[in-house]
């Protein structure tokens, strides 16, 4: 029996949000517009996703559970609702509807996407691994520009990613990059005042940035600092890394269970057998730096990568 076909039979409420109705046909009516359950698509510790399709306009639709198991869960995904309403940019992903269902004590948040059939830049560099074959330079700066421009968006209106990782950035069919998963998302600027504070923020840190692309501030908190989007850039830099060498420059170092949180101190090591450019290289580097005070911002990165693009627009390196 599927998800939204046992939810059918236990008549569940529905609260808050969009107008929801459940029937027993697996399907499920969202603000007047019904959709058919095909099949499960990704299941995690707290949310799962299921593949819908309209049936109407036939388009498939990705609908995400949170399972909100306290009222800080509920104002998290209900965070994560108005972050993608927000946004109206072609690299952030949008939402189509969303709303609150209770079952008894437990509550789901429903988060109806659009179905991106690519999947995740993740999936596509791991088949490139799979392959023996690396992203070529040209398309590391077309889907890169487009991670940058969502980002940028972000940041100007005052807020912060804070969980930027290629599985959390989709790709269409014509390799525009979309960012997704927006619940780690808050404020951009936070100032840290006390050590309670400090300790707070790095607790929150551990629990909603993962840690092979969390920066170096958020391992250790300073008493009296303030934190801002430059921790986006960090996370930013990581992505790039992993488009050039098909996995995070930390990713082995967690997997070994040495410390991420030492590792993040020292300047990134770019393998000698890296083919790419000089010019890309230097922009990694530029990126990664530890000290956020020495970190970039969105517009000089963007600005930074126009530039490459202009100047070689045929880059190409194909199979290692």
């Amino acid at each position: 029996m599927t998800a939204l076909k046992s939810l059918a039979l236990n008549n569940v409420p529905v609260k808050m949000g969009q107008t929801l109705c459940i029937c027993s046909r697996g399907s499920i009516t969202i603000d007047n517009k019904k959709y058919y359950f095909v099949q499960k698509l990704d299941e995690g510790g707290f949310s799962y996703v299921d593949l819908l399709e309209g049936a109407k306009d036939g388009r498939f639709y990705a609908l995400k559970k949170i399972l909100c198991h306290d009222r800080e869960g509920r104002q998290e995904a209900q965070t994560e609702m108005e972050m993608h309403q927000i946004f109206n940019h072609p690299n952030i992903l949008s939402i189509v509807a969303h709303t609150f269902v209770d079952r008894g004590s437990k509550t789901e948040a429903w988060l109806l996407l659009p179905y991106i059939g690519k999947g995740s830049l993740w999936s596509v560099l791991e088949k490139l691994r799979d392959k023996g074959s690396l992203m070529s330079e040209k398309q590391i700066l077309q889907i890169f520009r487009g991670i940058c421009s969502g980002l940028k968006a972000m940041h100007e209106k005052g807020y912060a990613h804070r969980d930027l990782k290629p599985t959390n950035v989709l790709l269409d069919e014509d390799d525009r990059p979309l960012l997704m998963d927006l619940g780690s998302m808050n404020r951009a600027r936070i100032e840290v005042r006390g050590t309670r504070e400090a300790m707070t923020i790095q607790d929150w840190a551990a629990q909603r940035c993962t840690i092979s692309y969390r920066a170096p501030e958020f391992f250790n908190v300073e008493s009296h600092c303030i934190i801002d989007e430059r921790t986006d850039i960090w996370s930013l830099g990581c992505v790039l890394y992993c488009m050039m060498m098909l996995e995070g420059p930390y990713d082995m170092v967690f997997q070994k269970g040495d410390s991420v949180a030492l590792a993040v101190q020292n300047p990134v090591t770019i393998p000698q057998s890296c083919s790419y450019s000089g010019s890309l290289k230097m922009l990694l580097s530029s990126i990664m730096m530890s000290n956020p005070q020495e970190r970039p911002n969105i517009h000089w990165v963007l600005d930074q990568v126009q530039d490459l693009q202009s100047c070689s627009p045929n880059t190409q390196t194909n199979m290692v």
